[in-house]
């Protein structure tokens, strides 16, 4: 018999099943209650935040003083954005800080990490600082302060200033690395006195194949294996000459750490054996950027893999780039690899991925809740880390407004109740997990893909510029409120 139904007619049997539901007779207030289910609560004092970057929502692209960068130049060329649009307006946040100020207020955060756009306080990357450009974060931080709101300072999001790409080709010199120090130093200087945590480089494992080995991302090179290697390790060292810059100009008590969009790696099945391939597979695939910096070495496994593609560096590089950092920043969305144990070398195996795996609305954003149990975990143990904030974790949907104006992204809730309950399950395993920041406060502008994908808590209408709050932010919300995921 059922052989003859579609789904077509098993929604519509749904349909009556919620009719008939909802026409039911109310409980006798006699009828015994259950009590609602309290899932475990967060510990007292973990600090929920949303996050954002400067180049995704500023716009103001040409106002006060502020210079090009990589990604203004990239997505003024035809063919490089999906839906063929820029960001020179984006969400207009650099004339409404307020009102987004107010909606962080509004959802119970207590901290908001933002991004500074190197090009606004150094429009050529170095020489003299644009005092107007210092002055739009100045105002941030105080709005942010005003509202209870911790600020966390992102040095770079991916926005070089253009002028270092043309002059120095960008990451590809260590005069860049040097440039960023004196940027970061500068930086910290002016803002510690309210900004007490810094972030030094988002992503390295995001923008520097997509970037510059790949051409996808700004600048768009297609630069060999061993010239990206080379790359990333200019970055690393930008990262270390970073933290010295930030420990000598800073005030006392500042700390700093990058955020990384760590290579995940996750025991397919919870073995002991199978653990403990987890974690070779997350040293040796995240040696090159994590790895370095905790370590102060590469592993021999890297250097051996790559062979004359890797990077060439001195003894006194690895010292800076190892500078003792106070926290890390784990970004956190997808389990990229499953690993069973191997009986050779290098201890573990990737297993594929099957074709019916589970996504959200974005192609890549493969759903493995137990990504953020394991990851943070693992990091902490091989590295001996004390201090980890999820930097970044969230995802994208289809977000259509409603008939009655309303965005009811009931995947997105689904996606951050399965995480967050497995970030919860993770500290209460051990974990030394400080804080969450949800990304992203608001639609923005989406790299690569435009305007087309939107991964924020509040809709922005692109047009108008109106900020509308989806059901996300309601659960959102009453986390937060709660300690424990609603």
């Amino acid at each position: 018999m059922f052989g003859k139904f579609s789904r077509r007619h098993f929604a519509k049997l749904a349909g009556f099943s919620a009719l008939g539901m909802a026409a039911a007779p109310a409980r006798s207030e006699d009828s015994p209650t259950p009590e609602r289910y309290a899932p475990p609560a967060f510990p007292k004092g973990f600090l929920w935040g949303t996050a954002t970057s400067a180049y995704q929502i500023e716009g103001a692209v040409d106002e006060d003083g502020r210079g090009r960068s990589i990604w203004d130049t990239f997505a003024h060329t035809p063919g490089k954005i999906d839906d063929g649009t820029n960001a020179d307006r984006a969400n207009d946040h650099y004339h409404r800080y307020k009102e987004d100020v107010r909606l962080i207020s509004e959802l119970g955060a207590k901290a908001y990490r933002f991004s500074i756009a190197w090009p606004r306080i150094f429009p050529d990357g170095t020489g003299a600082a644009n005092p107007k450009g210092l002055d739009f974060y100045d105002r941030l931080v105080d709005e942010l302060l005003a509202q209870s709101v911790e600020p966390f300072a992102t040095l770079y999001h991916w926005d070089l200033p253009q002028a270092l790409q043309d002059k120095v080709g960008g990451w590809q010199s260590s005069d860049t690395s040097r440039a960023f120090a004196d940027y970061a130093g500068y930086a910290a200087k002016h803002l510690s006195d309210r900004v007490k945590s810094f972030f030094t480089i988002n992503e390295t494992g995001r923008f520097v194949p997509f970037g510059y080995q790949w051409g996808i991302d700004a600048p768009g090179l297609k630069l060999s294996q061993g010239a990206a290697n080379q790359v990333r390790h200019h970055v690393a060292l930008g990262h270390g000459l970073a933290v010295q810059a930030i420990r000598a100009s800073a005030r006392a008590g500042t700390k700093v750490g990058p955020a990384e969009n760590i290579v995940t790696c996750v025991p397919a099945i919870d073995t002991p054996a199978n653990i403990r391939a987890a974690e070779i597979a997350t040293r040796e695939l995240n040696s090159a950027f994590l790895g370095v910096i905790l370590e102060g070495k590469y592993t021999d496994g890297f250097l051996e893999y790559f062979g004359a593609e890797a990077p060439k560096f001195t003894t006194d590089e690895l010292k800076i780039i190892s500078s003792p950092i106070d926290f890390i920043g784990l970004n956190i969305y997808i389990p990229q690899y499953y690993v069973v144990a191997a009986d050779h070398k290098p201890g573990f195996k990737v297993l594929p991925f099957p074709e019916s795996f589970p996504r959200m609305e974005s192609d890549w954003l493969r759903v493995g809740p137990e990504a953020i149990y394991w990851t943070p975990r693992i990091a902490a143990k091989i590295w001996n880390v004390d201090t980890i904030y999820i930097s970044e974790n969230g995802t994208s949907s289809t977000d259509k407004l409603a008939a009655d104006g309303n965005v009811y992204d009931t995947d997105r809730i689904m996606y951050l109740r399965n995480y967050l309950g497995q970030l919860q399950r993770a500290i209460a395993d051990g974990a030394p997990v400080r804080g969450y920041f949800l990304w992203s406060l608001m639609d923005n502008f989406e790299w690569i893909h435009g305007f087309r994908e939107r991964y924020g808590l509040y809709h922005v209408d692109f047009d108008t510029l109106v900020r509308t709050p989806k059901l996300s932010a309601s659960f959102y919300r009453e986390t937060i409120a709660r300690n424990a995921v609603a």
